[in-house]
């Protein structure tokens, strides 16, 4: 990159041949040029290894395992994995139960997870159960929402609790009947 010649150095003597870039590091000029503005990689990508499920691939079946999946065909049955990204041509029929949901295509069923993302393209027919869920603008929703919590951690030791005491009830008394309704006039002044 600069033409600098350098001094020699005891491992080095000055008649060695320059040492050639590594042919997998680009350099920095060549790779703003090559490559116009690129979209940032998505955090699933970025985190572990992505399974994909490509358009043109249908399943019928339940899935499930701890891993990273992105829909992009169809499945027909229960979808139960770690992260899961339903792309814009992807379709599910069945529940589907991740820790992170991103939704950009069809899902037909019971949603449930810690973070739920439906995307201006989604189009979600079924109740979803979430600690935070981002719905944008231009989604398809049908169903009930249901906010879970994170459940509190149990008291370290309970003290035992002693034996309720049985009383006899109180005789009820009757229930007085109901009163008429009041009519209230207000003067202006």
């Amino acid at each position: 990159m600069f033409n600098k010649a350098k001094p020699a150095t005891p491992d080095r003597p000055s008649n060695a041949p320059p040492i050639p870039p590594l042919p997998d590091l680009p350099s920095p000029n060549a790779a703003r040029a090559a490559t116009p503005a690129t979209p940032a990689p998505s955090p699933i990508a970025s985190s572990r290894g992505l399974s994909t499920l490509s358009s043109d691939l249908q399943f019928e079946g339940n899935v499930s395992g701890a891993g990273d999946l992105q829909v992009d065909g169809s499945v027909k049955g229960d979808v139960r994995v770690g992260r899961l990204i339903v792309g814009e041509t992807g379709a599910i029929e069945g529940s589907v139960t991740a820790d992170y949901l991103e939704v950009r295509g069809r899902v037909v069923g019971g949603v449930s997870g810690k973070q739920v993302k439906l995307v201006s393209t989604a189009y979600v027919d079924g109740d979803i159960t979430a600690e935070q869920l981002s719905i944008d603008i231009g989604a398809y929703f049908q169903g009930r929402v249901l906010q879970s919590r994170r459940d509190a951690p149990a008291p370290a030791a309970a003290a035992p609790r002693p034996a309720p005491v049985e009383t006899p009830a109180p005789a009820l008394a009757p229930t007085p009947a109901p009163e008429a309704p009041q009519t209230v006039e207000m003067k202006t002044v």
